[in-house]
């Protein structure tokens, strides 16, 4: 057989510059590559004139799995010059391996993910090892630069057949791979066969190569079939827009190359001119954060570049040369993270700004475009449909009013996009009715409606499915079931609520997260009251809801220990939504109010219970109705460690009997006012938690009334615009005064 396999690394300059060769040297009547078998038929589609990178987005769903996936192409991607070079040199171009929805690759997110890194691993970790310490590399990266990208082609099919024979050893491949394999070697023997005295080129992962060396030679010669989805499951494939950023290993994506902008610099140039160009990015992009790149910091970065390209025997700058050397120009102090191209790692938070844009900018910016007349799901045209009818197709912020039909509309349009993760359509706020929205036109909007197009062929029915999803997701939370409640009645899945509903049901006994509880408790009870704008008013699913969390968050809620801790907003949450249905939903309650507030009178006086929870509990019984000695009960929690806490859960509760009763915040100015330095200072961050409470009016209110007591003229509003933190300010007055105190003792005052 006149078979030549060219194993690869994917996204490798140097091996699309081999595969270009081999093909224009050998015009072989069959090139085969590595992707999915059932895309084949569809190349035409593939090779419409897109803007890379592009890729194949895949999707499949049955009872069992739900499974997508992407097989991305560059410019410089070996597989996307062999079918390119293919076709321009006559020859008849095939995928092989198996469909991307397959069980083979199961859990696997992007088909071009190195199966060396994958399997062997003790052998594979022992060989890059062996070899980085030789050559004085830090890792597989900077190994393969050095090995391939910039050694030079002469001699490079060698050097990549003695490395992928190295990695690959005898080693068996997965289960899964095993199965790839075959199914590709079978590919591989039936194109030989047809091709009779004419050469058969194989493009594929290297990792494969010498497997199918070996299994091309023995076996049947039939043209394989292509697998199809078994009955009751669906799937399918499609062209979607990518970018340099989704293909970076150092925001994510961990197959092939690092960089993507450097290598597509390094395909177009050559090393010589990336590097420089490169350099010049780095620079602009550290002016325009107004940092101080000058010439002579350019000329140093460019002669310490060409300086370790010598000294590790480049005869041009690899990447690592590149970034060591801008790294060694640019940044003047100490790094505390390590060089994430030191260990091939994604760059974490906080990390040195000038590291940052050096990696963004050997990241790049490209974003791929599809030709006209790509074929693309049906979600696609109905979103677009629907923004256009809709008048949401602009930029831009929009206010909806959720009482006028049209705007319903709106709403529920934008929530379902916002489900399906599209981008450009972003939830500001909702406020007495009206939803308030920012939308923008982003260029990766069209990928994300393809792919979501695997839900469904419109908005409607798509988000539904992700919603259903999410619902199995939750399980027993009672939190996450809430907000999948909660999103199905805004995208209008009316469908769902009862199901949700079901759920949260089932959940509630074994329900021991206070938090969640009360999450779920606030969304149904509010859905359950508001059926003029959701639609989910007055359901009796709802009602067994309400009541069961009612009296699991009381029952829990007693069963709290806790000394002094910060103040919990969601612990007191649950408290406020057991209030709110004990005033708006009684008629569906087995708790009555009485029992209710005894429950709440028992956690008020229970000195193990947490101060916020103790707060809430005096608030609570205030706020139905029970006889309440309010100022007793503040000057009851007057502790400076448990004041602010204490607070905190009454104003959560009883924010405005508080409000309406002057003698309680009497009584508070007065003990805020006894407090010495180190008590303020210890009191202070859970009285403002506690304060943030209130809204600005109310606090505007407050301050008013403070300035009232003590007779002093002055803005209120301006009581609350301090330029400094004020906890700063309370630290550096119990500073001058502990320095007062102790230069007094030592007679120096």
């Amino acid at each position: 057989m006149a078979v030549t396999f060219v194993g690869v690394r994917h996204h490798s300059p140097a091996c699309a510059r081999l595969v270009r060769a081999a093909i224009a040297e050998l015009r072989p009547a069959h090139v085969l590559v590595e992707g999915p078998a059932d895309f084949t038929a569809r190349l035409e589609e593939l090779l419409l004139g897109h803007r890379l990178p592009v890729a194949i987005f895949s999707h499949y769903r049955d009872a069992e799995r739900v499974h997508a996936s992407w097989t991305p192409f560059c410019d410089y991607s070996p597989e996307w010059v062999a079918l390119t070079e293919g076709r321009a040199h006559g020859a008849q171009v095939h995928f092989i391996d198996l469909p991307a929805w397959h069980p083979a690759f199961a859990g696997r997110r992007n088909r071009y993910t190195d199966a060396e890194e994958r399997y062997a691993e003790e052998r594979y970790a022992e060989v890059t090892r062996r070899l980085c310490a030789k050559l004085a590399v830090d890792n597989t990266d900077t190994l393969w630069d050095h090995l391939v990208e910039v050694a030079g082609d002469d001699g490079v099919a060698e050097r990549l057949t003695t490395y992928f024979d190295l990695l690959r050893g005898e080693s068996e491949a997965g289960e899964d791979d095993t199965d790839r394999e075959a199914y590709m070697a079978r590919w591989i023997r039936a194109a030989a066969a047809d091709a009779g005295d004419r050469p058969v080129v194989v493009v594929t992962g290297g990792f494969h190569t010498p497997a199918l060396r070996a299994l091309a030679s023995k076996g049947d010669v039939e043209w394989p079939e292509v697998p199809v989805p078994p009955d009751g499951a669906t799937g399918g494939s499609y062209l979607v827009p990518y970018s340099f950023r989704r293909l970076d290993s150092f925001t994510g994506y961990q197959s092939g190359m690092p960089s993507p902008g450097y290598y597509q610099r390094l395909w177009e140039a050559g090393p010589d001119a990336a590097a420089a160009a490169l350099t010049e990015s780095v620079a602009t992009r550290l002016r325009a954060r107004r940092q101080v790149v000058s010439t002579a910091d350019l000329i140093a970065a460019r002669t310490l570049t060409e300086g370790l390209a010598r000294m590790r025997g480049h005869r041009a700058p690899a990447r690592a040369d590149l970034l060591d050397g801008l790294v060694a120009a640019l940044v003047t102090e100490d790094l505390d993270q390590p060089l994430p191209w030191a260990r091939r790692a994604p760059l974490a938070p906080g990390a040195h700004p000038v590291v940052a844009e050096m990696v963004a900018a050997l990241s790049g910016d490209r974003v791929g475009r599809l030709a006209p007349g790509t074929p693309a799901p049906p979600l696609v045209h109905d979103a677009i449909a629907e923004l256009e009818r809709l008048g949401l197709d602009g930029d831009g912020p929009r206010t909806l009013r959720l009482t006028r039909a049209t705007d319903l509309e709106r709403s529920r349009a934008l929530h379902r996009l916002r489900v399906l993760g599209v981008p450009g359509v972003q939830h500001t706020g909702t406020e007495d009715a009206q939803e308030r929205w920012e939308l923008s036109t982003r260029q990766d909007r069209l990928s994300a409606l393809i792919e979501a197009g695997a839900y469904g062929a419109t908005l409607e029915d798509a988000a539904a499915a992700v919603l259903a999803e999410r619902l199995t997701a939750a399980g027993t939370d009672m939190a996450g079931l809430a907000r999948v409640l909660l999103d199905a009645a805004r995208c209008g899945c009316a469908g769902l609520s009862g199901r949700i509903a079901r759920a949260l049901t089932g959940g509630i006994a074994g329900a021991t997260d206070l938090r969640g509880l009360g999450e779920a408790l606030a969304t149904v009870l509010g859905l359950w009251r508001h059926d003029r704008l959701l639609g989910t008013a007055g359901s009796p699913l709802f009602a067994a809801v309400i009541d069961g969390c009612v009296t699991r968050v009381l029952w829990l809620a007693e069963g709290v220990r806790g000394g002094p801790a910060p103040a919990d907003p969601a612990r007191l949450g649950a408290l406020a939504a057991t209030r709110d249905a004990l005033r708006h939903a009684a008629a569906v309650l087995t708790v009555d109010r009485a029992d209710a507030l005894a429950v709440a009178a028992r956690i008020a006086a229970n000195p193990g219970a947490p101060p916020d929870l103790r707060g809430a509990a005096f608030g609570l019984g205030w706020s139905l109705g029970a006889a309440a000695d309010a100022e007793r009960a503040v000057r009851g929690a007057a502790g400076p460690g448990t004041l602010g806490d204490w607070l905190a859960g009454l104003f959560a509760l009883a924010r405005e009997e508080v409000l309406a009763a002057d003698g309680v915040l009497a009584v508070l100015d007065e003990l805020v006012g006894g407090l010495d330095e180190q008590g303020f200072l210890v009191a202070l961050p859970a009285l403002r938690q506690a304060f943030a409470f209130f809204p600005p009016r109310e606090r505007e209110a407050i301050a008013r009334g403070l300035l009232e007591r003590r007779g002093l003229a002055g803005s209120a509003r301006a009581l609350l615009r301090t330029e400094t933190d004020p906890l700063l300010i309370a630290e550096a007055r119990a500073l001058e005064e502990r320095v007062t105190g102790l230069l007094t003792a030592e007679g120096l005052l």
